[in-house]
């Protein structure tokens, strides 16, 4: 497994409009997709890519998922090619990582957790799709890898 690029950045808040209203007003970001499924609430920014920044709500009691404002996970990019998935998923269990693989349309997942409980994802790009239609981004089923 070879981690080719950072990929995106997670960050859960506590006021999804308040967060969002920085994020565009202050530092200029546009919004390409939301999310709102699933008990998450989400807005997904672009700077080129199909998303460089994501928000997640989270309530003040850190309801969803367990968490609280901060860092929800970091992501790199591993490829654009299933084999490299699979290999990273063979890589990963066999330094005995419990995995979690989803579907996101536009790319590949699989989640683990670092030894510090931060969570890592690794991805391939395997779709365009999200150039014409940025909600694409905004996916998420289980993948059967």
């Amino acid at each position: 497994m070879k981690i080719e690029s950072l990929g995106h950045v997670v960050l859960n808040v506590s006021d999804l409009q308040r967060a969002e209203r920085f994020y565009t007003d202050v530092l200029g970001m546009s919004v390409c997709a939301r999310f709102n499924e699933q008990g998450m609430n989400m807005i997904f920014f672009s700077l080129g890519d199909h998303h460089d920044l994501a928000l997640s709500e989270v309530s003040d009691e850190g309801i969803a998922g367990g968490q609280s404002s901060g860092l929800n996970h970091v992501a790199f990019r591993i490829g654009t090619e299933m084999k490299q998935l699979v290999e990273a998923k063979n890589h990963l269990l066999a330094q005995g990582l419990e995995l979690t693989p989803v579907d996101h349309e536009v790319t590949k997942s699989l989640y683990f957790d670092d030894p510090d409980g931060n969570t890592v994802e690794v991805y391939v790009d395997v779709s365009s799709s999200w150039q014409d239609d940025p909600q694409k981004v905004a996916q998420a089923q289980p993948l059967e890898i």
